[in-house]
């Protein structure tokens, strides 16, 4: 049975843009219509809640793969530019090349080079829900109270971390073959690496922008460089 994600589609002319937000957030908040009317012309813009995020159905601990095929099933086969942040552009880079989804151009802000779900310990995290103690691991307590932030479903979104970390993102075993910005704030120690990540692609280039990892994507000159590489 096909599932699909909760989508808000804001209409208009020409070739949609398909935006995926980041680990603990939904659409409306990484994407509000605030910050991105008119950014990109009439252009039609469809803001996805991930899986267990927001509107969207949780689907437990599903593999990557099978989370990717529910993306892509919601975005449908129109042309589509895609961008994608955090966790949303970790899914992005894989979605450029599934066979259910066509991309034109693609924006990766804030992607990590590697996979920092593999290294959660999600016993730890699982039993800090059940007894409100942080866990020692500083990054399994990042991702705690990153999960645990109001209106969130902690025990969904551990599950879908599992099912991710299953799977890991490995940038090097696939590769989008379409043109590609990658975006990293100056302060965001996440995206370090995109300077590597350019340059393991064939039509690629990587932009700092100012911030860090939580308001970089938040910047006008965030939306300034999706602008202009969009619009190319």
């Amino acid at each position: 049975m096909t599932v699909s994600l909760s989508v808000t589609h804001r209409p208009g002319q020409g070739r949609p843009v398909a935006f995926l937000h980041g680990l603990a957030s939904r659409g409306s908040v990484d994407w509000p219509d605030r910050e991105w009317e008119g950014v990109l012309g009439d252009r039609p813009r469809m803001v996805i809640d991930l899986p267990a995020h927001g509107d969207s159905v949780a689907l437990g601990s599903a593999t990557t793969s099978v989370v990717l095929d529910t993306i892509a099933s919601s975005i449908g086969a129109e042309e589509v530019d895609l961008v994608g942040y955090s966790l949303g552009a970790r899914l992005a880079w894989d979605l450029a090349h599934h066979p259910g989804v066509a991309v034109r151009r693609l924006v990766l802000g804030g992607l990590s080079a590697g996979e920092p779900f593999a290294f959660v310990d999600l016993p730890a995290a699982r039993a800090a829900l059940a007894s409100a103690r942080p866990p020692q691991d500083p990054l399994t307590g990042m991702i705690v109270q990153m999960v645990s932030m109001p209106g969130n479903r902690p025990a969904d979104l551990l599950s879908l971390i599992e099912g991710l970390a299953a799977e890991p993102f490995v940038p090097g075993r696939s590769a989008p073959a379409v043109p590609v910005l990658l975006l990293g704030g100056a302060d965001d120690e996440m995206a370090a690496g995109i300077d590597d990540l350019a340059a393991m692609l064939p039509d690629a280039r990587a932009r700092r922008v100012p911030g860090d990892h939580l308001s970089a994507l938040h910047t006008a000159e965030f939306r300034r460089a999706v602008h202009e590489f969009l619009a190319a």
